[in-house]
This record gives C-alpha cells, structure tokens and sequence, in this order.
C-alpha cells in the first residue's frame, strides 16, 4: 500500500524539529539563571549595585556552626579559595560555635564545595553564599525530576486506559515530546537575547505533557466518534480534525496568550516561564493538528470506533438534574467555591527562607541550630540603607540617628564600604512579610536625607518586587483577559460566554489561591504535604499558579462550549444543547483532569516548600474547575440564560430533530 507523500513529509519535518529542538535546545542550559524574583532597576537592586561597585570584588562567606564541639578550622586556612576564617564564637547558652569562612572573589564553586567539606561533621553544619544558593535551585530542580519520574509511569497507564489501548494511549506522548525537544530550541533562541530561568524547563516539560494528554484526548475521542458513524477511516479523520481542530486551535491560542501575558514583567522568572510556557503550548498546538492526524493515518486501524451516542448517559443525566433547578445550583456552587477562596483575603508574600527546604538539607539544619543557640541570627534581614557620603561623618552620624527614631528598627551600625559610600544597617523588629515590616521600610525610605539613599534588603526587595506586581500586573491581566474575551468572542459569536467563561475561570484561580494560603501560610494540614507553616507564599508563587490555572480553566470552558455550540445550530434547542454537550465532553474533560492532576500532583513528592505551593494550587483548581465549575456552574448558568447565550447571533434554522427522542427519554 503506498503511503501518501504529504503524510511522509509531515512526520519528517517533525522528525527534524525535534532532532534540531534536541541537539541546539541543548544549549539553553549553559544560558539559565538561578535568579528569582528581581526586578531590574528597582531601588533594591540599585543598592546592592552601589554597595558593590564601591566594595569592589568582594568574596562570598560560608558559615560553619557546631553543636556540642567547636569547629576545627586549621585544616581550612590554606586551602585554595579562602580568603580569611574568623575564630569560634560560642552561643549565649555555650552549646554551640559560629566561624565565617570568606571566600577570595574568584572561588569557584567546586572550591567552596571544598571547603565545606573540609568543616562538616557529625556535628557541624556549613552553608550559606554559593551552597546556599545551589541547594536552593538544585532541590527545586529534583524536585520537579522526581515528579516526572514518578508521575510518567503513573500517567501512562491512565493513557492506556482513557484512550483504550497502548497505541492511542502512546500518542499524547509522541506530542508532548516533539512539543518539549521544539519548545528546548526556543528557548535557546530566546537565551541568547533575554535571560532564561533554570526552573522554566521544568515548568515547560510537565505543559507539554499536561497539554498533550488534553489535546490528544480530544482529538483521538472525535476520532473514535466520527469512526462510530463511517467506515472510511480517512473520512473520519478529516471530520475529526475538522471539528476538533478549530476547538484546539482556539483554546491553544487562549493558553498561550495566558502565559504571554507573564512577558511584560521585568522579573526573568516570570518572564521566562511566560515565554516556555507560550512556546509549547503552542508547539503542543500544531504538534496535534499536523502530527497527530498523520500518525492515525499510519496506525489508526488500531484505533476502535467510540460506542454507541447516547443522549441519556451519565453526564447528560447530570445536566438535565441541575436544569430543574439551575438557580439554586448557579448559587450554592458559586458560594461554594467563594467559601474556599476566602483564605486567600489574607494572602501574605514572602521571600523563601531556609524553612522552605527539606529538613535534611544542610542549610535548613544549619538554620534550625541557628534557632536554637543564635536566635538573633535568623531573626528579620537588616534593611541596608546605602548612601554617598562616607566622606562626611556627621551627615552620616545624624541619618543614622534618625533611622533609629524610625517605629520597629531596633539597632542601628553604620558600616564604611568606601571613601564615598556607607551602609547604614537597620535590625527590624518585624518580618518583611507583615504590615509592619513594610512601613518600617517605607518610613525609612522616607527620611529626608542631603546625599543619595537607596535602601536594600530582604524587605526592600519584597517591597519593590510588590510594586512591580502592582504596576505590571493590570496590562498583563488586560492582555490575557482581552485576547481571551476576542478568541472566545469569534469562536462562540457571542458576548455573554466569554465574559461568563473569565469570571468562571477567575473562581477556581481564586479557591486554589485560598487552598495556598490555608494550606501554607496559616498551617492547616501543612504536614499532610510534608511542609510546615511558613506565615507566608512565596512571591513567585500567586502569579505562576494564575496563570497556569487560568489557561488550563478556559481550556475546558472551550472544550464544553465547542460541543455545546454545535448541537445548539444544529437543533436551536438551547437546554439539550447543554445536556448534549456535556454528554459529549463530560468524559473527556473529567479524564484529561485527571491526568493534569496526577501530573501536578508530583510537585507534592519533593521537599521544596515554593514547588509544594504550585502543586496544591493547580491541582486544587483544576479539580475544582473540571467537577464543580464546569459541570455544574458552567451548564446551570447556561440554563438560566438560555438563549440569551449566544447573543447577538440569530437563533440558529432548526436542521434536525435528533433532540426529540432525548428528551423524551430523558423524561421517561
């Protein structure tokens, strides 16, 4: 049998993306940035700017804290990349000891490595400057692996079931790694303009297998439903692609311009995420509608015809119990979900500290041995006030003798730097996350001063990260909520759904934010996720889950209002329309949750408090957003509106009365 070229040709072009996508992507990971959560130009980063030129090189410092011994030191003072070691300091209570180890500007890693290894001990724990940052990034890194690595199999197998056997169930797969390996290739296009996040990968990988288990699931179902009424399975493909298509199409473009709107923020980590995120959404897109068909035509046979259409299943059931009171439903799972979401009134950002990690982290122990024997340690980060005028002492003298009149500072040090910069460090009483911490700032920044101010800190960066939210947020939301209104707009012909469709999609977004909150800031069941109350979210956190969430949401909306839609023109009977589509699209939106779940879900398995946030976030919204939301919110309000839905379009010519025998069904 002679296979048509165009289909040859489509599996080889793809073929060559992902061997290009694979072999240049790779690239990208000598490009990535740790960073997280900085706002270029803010005032905090142009303190620190300050404070280092005028430093000059200047090398990073390791801790080392023992329990129950000193620390031996002697071993380490030679060794290369050490610049000095400072002798034990003993704690109040005489049980433990601090040394600071500073390190020569041009330490490498494996030296700092060197050095640690050369201090710890049963009893001694060493951390802080490049350890610290690399436990940081490599535990969020493993994190998400281990998740991959246990969730694949898992979702494997419920491919193989959902789809109903190994061969469609292998083809979100095929889709999700051409997706991945193109989406590597973007990415290292764009490292060589922009900065890319190291945890953009990650975020990008699990998309493109979420995405590809959506997309597949709804392709190879219309398949299998258009294989039910024709034997010429190259007829039913193309009805497939036809109608499915256009519903990919649409919510892929609504996703991906989701996340775009994570691009206008300065900040690289959601920047980047944005870009990744767009990127294989995109690519997952058009992996589905080129490769996709082309593989069913080689392997399709294998592929069995959907059952029989009934219009009295399950979820058409469902639909025609919640229409007799549509009212009431639109109202108890509306209150339903807002009840959830009140925690999140009392959202408190924060910078992650080291109670973020594992337990059996060396920084998180060292911290915890700092607690209990150097408690004014790990107290409130010093807000450091940078200014120019070292050179005139009194000026200096008299702004740090009005930071101390400052409500919440309790001591003040000033520290020379330079002949022309100082530092005027501020001990908070309070936690850059409270109210408190952040007037404290404020007021300090608000001292009348005769030279430059720029104040930093773990506060000042909070602070500065907040505004950047602030005035950033309002055009990434107008783009995300306008070209989500537009797309929908064109593909219902209608004002009322779109608008309906966001405010939806905005109740599940604001539940997971309040399963956050509860879950990690106030502590409630926090060990079940092996976490502990952290008093705060980590900054990075509300705006990723929003917008992984978002796009997620209306991707079932269009999924539902597709199949909705096209019995409505097909019958112009607006309330079995609803039963229809939901019967048609029930099944296919609840399987392709689950999965996303199970995939999400693995953010749970790792240690990382921040990837522990994102994880409770989406699955908490897309359970709900695929149970309560769409299949009982979405068909009860559709109800009440009727046909007010698809205002301004005409009613539809009445083609058919397939309906009849359903409601009468229905009503027997």
């Amino acid at each position: 049998m002679r296979i048509p070229t165009l289909r040859i040709l489509t599996i080889a072009i793809w073929v060559a993306v992902v061997g290009l996508g694979a072999g240049f992507g790779g690239g990208v990971f000598e490009n990535l940035t740790a960073q997280v959560a900085v706002v270029p130009g803010s005032e905090n980063e142009r303190a620190l700017d300050l404070r280092a030129d005028a430093a000059g090189p200047q090398g990073q410092h390791l801790t080392a804290v023992a329990v129950g011994s000193t620390v031996d030191t002697g071993a380490v003072r030679s060794m290369p990349g050490v610049a000095a070691v400072a002798p034990p300091v003993p704690s109040a209570d005489g049980q433990a000891w601090l040394t600071d180890v500073t390190l020569t500007p041009d330490a490498t890693e494996a030296q700092a490595g060197a050095v640690a290894k050369a201090l710890r001990s049963e009893h001694v724990t060493v951390a802080g400057g490049p350890l610290t940052d690399l436990e940081f990034g490599t535990q969020a890194q493993t994190d998400v692996q281990r998740a991959e690595l246990v969730t694949l199999p898992i979702v494997l197998i419920l491919l193989i079931v959902v789809f109903g056997g190994l061969v469609a169930g292998l083809m979100p797969l095929i889709v999700a790694l051409a997706g991945t390996a193109a989406t590597l290739g973007i990415l290292y296009l764009g490292s060589l303009v922009t900065d890319i996040s190291v945890y953009a990968i990650q975020v990008a990988t699990m998309l493109s297998l979420g995405l590809a288990v959506d997309y597949g699931l709804l392709l190879i179902s219309r398949y299998r439903t258009e294989l039910a009424a024709t034997a010429d399975r190259d007829k039913a493909l193309r009805r497939a692609v036809s109608k499915a298509g256009r519903t990919i199409a649409v919510t892929g473009l609504t996703v991906a311009a989701s996340l775009l709107g994570l691009t206008v923020f300065p900040d690289a980590f959601l920047r980047s995420m944005g870009l990744a995120g767009a990127a294989v959404v995109v690519v997952d897109m058009l992996a589905v509608l080129t490769l996709l068909p082309a593989v069913l035509r080689l392997v399709g046979r294998r592929i069995k015809p959907a059952g029989p259409a009934s219009g009295t299943g399950l979820f058409a059931r469902l639909a025609h119990a919640l229409q007799r009171r549509p009212l009431l439903v639109t109202v108890v799972t509306a209150a339903g979900v807002l009840l959830l979401a009140v925690p999140s009134l009392q959202l408190r950002l924060t910078n992650s500290d080291a109670r973020a990690l594992p337990a059996t982290t060396e920084t998180r122990r060292q911290y915890d041995a700092l607690a209990a024997h150097f408690p004014q340690l790990v107290g409130p980060d010093a807000i450091a006030a940078v200014v120019r005028s070292a050179a005139d002492a009194p000026a200096t003298a008299d702004f740090a003798a009005r930071v101390r009149t400052v409500p919440g500072v309790s001591t003040v040090e000033i520290v020379p730097v330079s002949d022309a910069v100082s530092v005027v460090r501020a001990t908070p009483v309070h936690q850059p996350w409270t109210a408190e911490g952040r007037a404290t700032l404020e007021a300090v920044r608000a001292l009348p001063a005769p030279f430059e101010v720029l104040v930093a800190g773990d506060v000042a960066r909070l602070v500065d990260y907040r505004a950047m939210l602030l005035r950033y947020g309002p055009w990434a939301a107008l783009i995300v909520l306008v070209a989500t209104f537009a797309l929908l707009a064109v593909f219902t012909r209608s004002v009322l759904l779109p608008v309906k469709a966001v405010l939806t999609s905005l109740l599940s977004i604001a539940a997971a934010f309040g399963a956050i909150v509860w879950v990690f800031q106030d502590g409630h069941l926090a060990s079940w996720f092996g976490a502990e109350r952290l008093d705060a979210v980590d900054l990075t956190v509300p705006v990723l889950v929003a917008a992984i969430a978002f796009g997620l949401s209306v991707d079932y909306e269009v999924f539902l209002l597709a199949r909705i839609r096209e019995r409505y023109l097909e019958t112009g009977d607006a309330r079995a329309a609803v039963r229809h589509g939901l019967q048609q699209t029930g099944r296919i939106v609840t399987s392709a949750a689950l999965l996303l779940v199970v995939v999400f879900a693995g953010f749970l398995l790792g240690g990382f408090a921040p990837i522990k946030e994102i994880g409770v976030g989406l699955v908490v919204a897309i359970v709900l957003d695929a149970t309560v939301v769409r299949m009982l919110l979405v068909p009860a309000t559709m109800t009440l509106l009727g046909r007010a839905n698809w205002w301004p379009s005409r009613p539809p010519v009445v083609r058919s009365t397939v309906e009849e025998p359903e409601r009468v069904a229905l009503a027997g």
